[in-house]
């Protein structure tokens, strides 16, 4: 069964956007150096350094499903259909889809509960892993013991207050083992397996 994983860019203080949804400096690395990885989408790529590459190039063609919430999903209008990792999304959401969903996201899967978009997801994912992509779900997730691994790309800078990456655990701390550390220019990298 697919692995469970999560990644986002976060602020030294923890924060994934600012209050109004925008990652501000979060990206920059994804443009700041000289080695190009594609991405699914032809318009668009990544220009980063070369310990950042290697790691990139490892989630996007390792990732066989996306799991996002409804607000990432409706900020972005659903990639396009196309997320830049080239795998399927699935919409955790209590709305219902959008009227011309059928039409403008083939690709994407609407589900109603966290828990029902992580299996969904780790169907389609097959023998690849399954990413998380929203602070909301993933924190959903964690409460419930969903996740396999919290993958953190973590910017040197200090937001003081927005979205948090971990903002509402409940049931006690959840401990991770050891980190793997990649690190890459204006961004450390970091994966740390959920301890079971």
């Amino acid at each position: 069964m697919a692995k469970v994983l999560t990644h986002m860019c976060m602020s030294l203080d923890g924060f994934v956007a600012q209050p109004d949804d925008n990652p501000a400096e979060l990206f920059d690395w994804y443009w700041g150096g000289d080695v190009v990885v594609p991405s699914a989408q032809e318009t668009m790529s990544f220009s980063v350094d070369a310990a950042s590459a290697t790691m990139l190039q490892e989630l996007v063609s390792g990732c066989g499903a996306i799991v996002a919430g409804r607000r990432l999903f409706d900020q972005t209008d659903g990639w396009g259909d196309n997320h830049p990792a080239g795998a399927p999304v699935v919409v955790v959401t209590h709305r219902p889809p959008p009227e011309d969903a059928a039409r403008r996201f083939p690709r994407t899967t609407f589900t109603g509960t966290v828990e029902e978009g992580i299996a969904t997801a780790k169907n389609i994912a097959g023998d690849k892993f399954v990413t998380i992509a929203s602070a909301d779900i993933i924190q959903q997730a964690l409460n419930m013991g969903l996740v396999d691994e919290l993958c953190i790309s973590q910017v040197p800078v200090l937001f003081g207050t927005g979205v948090r990456y971990f903002g509402e655990l409940v049931g006690g701390h959840v401990m991770l083992e050891d980190p793997t550390v990649v690190q890459g220019t204006r961004a450390l990298h970091l994966r740390y397996p959920v301890r079971r």
